[in-house]
């Protein structure tokens, strides 16, 4: 006999269903009241965005699941929900001055963020390969579109064309990968992989296994599939750019921890010689393909891409310490992220946005307190101590050195080094070089978003318990 289903049986996907149902009606409400309703729809979409985030917190404790297991709320789940949520909703408030200030208010903007920030979450809670693929593609969709959403720009649709291209081929390899997975194991859930692989796997399945892994590559941007990163970031609107370099990264790398560790247990010592090439490749890349950038955007693509490497080293370890490490970093990752492009979208002279690094010259003479958070988030993403980002790389580096991988730990020492250049020649051309025409007054919603997460990186070492007590939480959730 069929039951009705309660609101208590879907309590676990309830903060996906008011994203969803609230997504749905800003957009009737869009197109209804038409293109002078844009920001009023982007407001209310950041609202709904911190409405979410409380439900995702007030969901009940320990381990819910879903449709037979394909959808999982763990601690791991939640936390990185929060994160993404936060990324999400700092990314709209960077976007609410620009979209208005370059003409491009649009109301799809803010439903098409929902929209992709909704496929995160399904991706975050995946528990089989089906629901992984479900969200990844519902993440994706309205990227491609946000990607080239600045149409009179040929940059920019050039832009959203090759992050489709390039998607949609990774899509059909992770698709290819996991259909593999499938025919050797008999099963999609990830418990089920997980038995079936507890005493080793063909090769077959190591081949799954690799493709599965490229496709994470790609929406991580790590290489060797990072090849669309600087040409998007460079082309798309500036908080598309923003958008992309925080939240995607966080469901992403997230996908990429849950499927390694709940589906490939068994067989850690293969995936993780996977891991670690890659994790090396981004750190080396990263560090050394951003020294000759000019434009400051795609400086911050090469410096993603590194950024993932340094993540991945904590996931390398196949341990709960690795992944806290990594729930740490990225955790501080988007918060420098916001700040940077906080920044960056305060380039403006003359009405017209910069770009390039020379046009920061002589800031700390012209706007001493933008060129002081920006220095501090700069010598942050360097990872110079006593700021946060040295605490990301601390966590990862010594879950690296405990899993005895000392010659991953060393490499990614030595390209943080490397890396450290070209953060440290932004910060003299701010602080030593003649200074340029000064930028437009900074808009308000900037200021703050600046000032938050420079506040937040400056006095993180004084209480850093809270985050890393959580990161603990989430990450011994999955083991």
């Amino acid at each position: 006999m069929n039951q009705l289903t309660t609101l208590h049986d879907v309590m676990p996907a309830l903060p996906e269903l008011v994203l969803a149902g609230g997504a749905m009606l800003l957009l009737m409400i869009g197109a209804y009241a038409g293109e002078g309703s844009s920001r009023f729809v982007n407001v209310l979409s950041i609202l709904l965005l911190v409405v979410v985030g409380a439900l995702v917190v007030m969901l009940p404790a320990g381990r819910l699941a879903l449709f037979g297991g394909s959808f999982v709320v763990d601690d791991f789940a939640r936390f990185l929900k929060v994160l993404m949520l936060c990324g999400s909703a700092g990314t709209l408030v960077l976007s609410l001055d620009y979209l208005s200030v370059e003409k491009l208010q649009k109301f799809e903007f803010g439903v098409l963020v929902l929209l992709a920030t909704l496929g995160m979450m399904l991706l975050i809670s995946a528990g089989d390969l089906i629901a992984l693929y479900l969200g990844l593609e519902l993440m994706s969709l309205p990227l491609y579109v946000i990607a080239s959403s600045n149409r009179d720009n040929v940059r920019s649709t050039e832009a959203g064309l090759k992050y489709f291209v390039l998607g949609a081929l990774s899509s059909g390899m992770l698709l290819y990968g996991a259909s593999l997975i499938y025919g050797f194991t008999g099963t999609v859930n990830f418990a089920g992989i997980a038995a079936a692989t507890r005493h080793g796997a063909g090769l077959g399945l190591i081949f799954g296994l690799v493709f599965l892994f490229a496709g994470f590559c790609f929406k991580v941007s790590a290489v060797p599939f990072h090849m669309w990163t600087p040409d998007v970031y460079e082309g798309s609107p500036t908080p598309v750019t923003a958008f992309f370099a925080a939240a995607p990264k966080v469901a992403g790398i997230a996908i990429f921890v849950r499927a390694s560790t709940v589906a490939f247990p068994g067989i850690t010592h293969s995936w993780q010689q996977i891991v670690v090439f890659v994790s090396i490749a981004s750190m080396a890349l990263g560090a050394f393909a951003a020294i000759g950038q000019k434009n400051i955007k795609r400086l911050m693509a090469y410096s993603s891409i590194g950024h993932m490497g340094f993540a991945l080293v904590g996931l390398a370890a196949g341990t709960a310490e690795g992944v806290q490490g990594v729930l740490i970093y990225m955790a501080i990752y988007v918060g420098m992220t916001l700040g940077t492009f906080a920044c960056i979208l305060s380039m403006r002279r003359d009405g017209v946005m910069v770009e390039n690094i020379s046009d920061l010259a002589g800031l700390s003479r012209t706007k001493p307190a933008m060129a002081f958070f920006l220095a501090m988030l700069l010598f942050s993403l360097a990872g110079i101590p006593p700021l946060a980002g040295f605490f990301g790389k601390f966590y990862v580096f010594l879950a690296a050195i405990n899993a005895g991988l000392y010659t991953l730990a060393v490499i990614g020492v030595l390209a943080s080094v490397v890396g450290a250049f070209y953060y440290l020649m932004i910060v003299k051309t701010m602080y030593f070089d003649e200074p340029a025409m000064p930028f437009q007054r900074t808009p308000a919603l900037l200021q703050l978003v600046l000032g938050v997460a420079g506040i937040l990186n400056i006095v993180f070492f004084v209480y850093p318990a809270p985050l890393v007590s959580a990161a603990t939480v989430a990450a011994k959730s999955l083991f």
